[in-house]
């Protein structure tokens, strides 16, 4: 019972409340087999990992996208797992934002990270795409770098003469695998926080 009444007034999850679309989650990736379980993914294993735990289905083809909708903190969120390659993630996010007329401060990005340790997290309220493709073809189409982000740490590259395409397309080792997991359920915690209004502690908690 006090579940369900969490759920009716403000709980996360598939019947928290009803309402339009406020907020989009973006985890980014490459779609297909070929890229599973490598390092340039981690964004798809945290949006898949929090819908997976609300119990939100993403298997409605849009935007170029995979996406479903559920409630996060009492908002109604579309989820969104592009479909168009990484390089080309700023397409998706576009079309769904200007479908439902979010503006970028209601948009949070899930990517991986070469310059956090693996299994590190990191959450920005806005910023420069980093060298990353997926935030840089973001900044471009939708013409703003204010949108909430929080970055999966993914490890630097072993060797400096490394290609980075080389680094980021390869996969996890097990050990590394167990390190990323290790941290989803913050990754899920700190969206639940930054979608309620509340990035200032998503930061506090989860910077350190």
């Amino acid at each position: 019972m006090i579940r369900k009444l969490k759920d009716i007034f403000g709980g996360s999850g598939k019947t928290a409340a009803t309402g339009a679309v406020r907020w989009i989650v973006a985890g980014l990736g490459n779609p297909g087999q070929k890229y599973e379980d490598t390092r340039h993914n981690a964004g798809f294993l945290a949006l898949d990992h929090m819908c997976k735990s609300w119990g939100v289905p993403v298997k409605r083809l849009k935007f170029q996208s995979l996406c479903g909708d559920g409630f996060v903190a009492g908002q109604r969120v579309l989820f969104l797992r592009p479909s168009t390659f990484m390089n080309r993630s700023g397409e998706a996010v576009r079309d769904a934002m200007g479908f439902y007329k979010i503006p970028p401060e209601r948009v949070v990005v899930l990517f991986d990270d070469i310059s956090l340790p693996t299994g590190g997290l990191r959450v920005r309220r806005k910023g420069s795409d980093g060298g990353h493709n997926g935030i840089k073809s973001i900044l471009y189409l939708t013409g703003s770098d204010a949108f909430p982000r929080v970055k999966i740490g993914v490890g630097k590259k072993p060797h400096p003469d490394m290609e980075l395409a080389a680094w980021v397309l390869s996969r996890f080792t097990k050990d590394e695998r167990a390190q990323v997991d290790s941290i989803l359920d913050d990754v899920q915690s700190a969206v639940e926080l930054i979608v309620g209004g509340d990035i200032d502690a998503a930061m506090n908690r989860y910077n350190s």
